[in-house]
């Protein structure tokens, strides 16, 4: 009987695990792919530090030149600047460009070159007064020029200033531009470049500065002064018939010349004078005694007042100037040396009371 219910209960616990409720089926997860690895991001590359430059330098610029030059003396080339004479030509070469007044309002320029390569036609050369030699002489220049006033001439001589004058010396650099037929005659002396390079080697003249000069003019990547006031445009009077104007340019960095309405071009490419620095200079300006043609006279030596923009800022600067050789040297206004931006410059003389107008 016992072994009967055994056998009952067996079957029974059987029975009841096959009429169970199905059991829900779990789904086997599809194997995973390996995840596909992103790329490493591409990190930008440090950017250097500027390597100084330690090469050699243009002294009037600043600017990096292929050979050291600073131990030859800079041409000083008088050029002429009455409106019925332009264009200038190599003007735009200039490393810097002076302009003070000649008689009856007018200006003339003096372009200092330390290397004339590449300027090509140069005019036209005109004559000469006695305050452009204290300019050339303050360079330790050789001045050339076409001929000037009996108070320059004498200058020349008194002080043995290293001249080449293309009206008393026939020299074989000048030459009569035959372009410039319709111009008056005192406006078509030129000179080039070639002609300059091939005969300068053959006069006499002392090709090298001495061995103790040295440069005052001091540069740095940026000449823009520090806590300069806006100069976009800065419009330097010279007098009743001359007005210089000078119109910042953002893109470029320099301040473009205009005069007489006009864009101040070089003839050679028709291209706009631009510079890097631009000077205001303060000077004493009177007549020349018992002079029948009004010639002035400038003093350019001791020291004055100015002003100094680059960058589209200016800022009130001295100057001063200890005799004829000498060099011009530029402060700010608590002692400290003037800093230039690398580039070439002009410079304007102007009389004590003259007008310049900033914007």
């Amino acid at each position: 009987m016992r072994r009967k219910l055994a056998v009952l209960l067996l079957f029974m616990i059987v029975f009841l695990s096959a009429c169970g409720g199905k059991q829900e089926h779990t789904p086997t997860p599809e194997p995973t792919a390996e995840p596909t690895a992103l790329p490493s991001p591409v990190l930008p590359e440090e950017t250097p530090e500027p390597t100084p430059y330690n090469g050699p330098v243009n002294p009037l610029t600043g600017m990096p030149v292929s050979e050291d030059i600073s131990g030859l003396r800079p041409l000083a080339i008088m050029l002429n600047n009455i409106y019925e004479a332009l264009p200038q030509h190599g003007i735009g070469k200039a490393d810097i460009i002076y302009e003070t007044l000649a008689e009856g309002g007018i200006t003339r320029m003096l372009a200092i070159y330390q290397d004339i390569t590449g300027a090509g036609k140069i005019g036209s050369i005109r004559s000469a007064r006695s305050y452009y030699l204290d300019l050339a002489q303050g360079h330790d220049a050789i001045f050339i020029h076409a001929g000037g006033s009996p108070q320059a001439y004498d200058e020349i001589y008194s002080r043995g200033v290293s001249n080449i004058d293309g009206v008393n010396g026939n020299y074989e650099i000048f030459y009569r531009n035959k372009e410039r037929a319709n111009y008056s005659y005192e406006h078509t002396l030129f000179s080039t470049d070639e002609l300059i390079n091939e005969y300068l080697p053959t006069y006499s003249i002392r090709r090298e500065h001495p061995e103790d000069y040295s440069y005052k003019m001091l540069f740095a990547d940026d000449g823009t002064p520090e806590n300069g006031e806006s100069a976009q445009v800065m419009k330097v009077k010279f007098s009743d018939y001359k007005t210089g104007v000078f119109e910042y340019d953002p893109q470029s960095g320099l301040y473009m010349a205009s005069q007489y309405g006009e864009i101040m071009a070089d003839g050679n490419t028709g291209e706009q004078v631009g510079v890097k620095n631009l000077l205001v200079l303060y000077a004493s300006v009177g007549n020349l005694e018992n002079d029948a043609y009004g010639r002035i006279a400038i003093d350019l030596t001791g020291s004055g007042k100015g002003l100094f923009a680059s960058g589209g800022k200016y800022i009130p600067i001295t100057w001063k100037k200890d005799g004829y050789t000498s060099q011009f040297e530029y402060f700010l206004e608590d002692g400290t040396d003037l800093i230039f931006g690398r580039g070439s410059t002009y410079i304007c003389i102007v009389p004590i009371n003259s007008k310049v107008e900033i914007n």
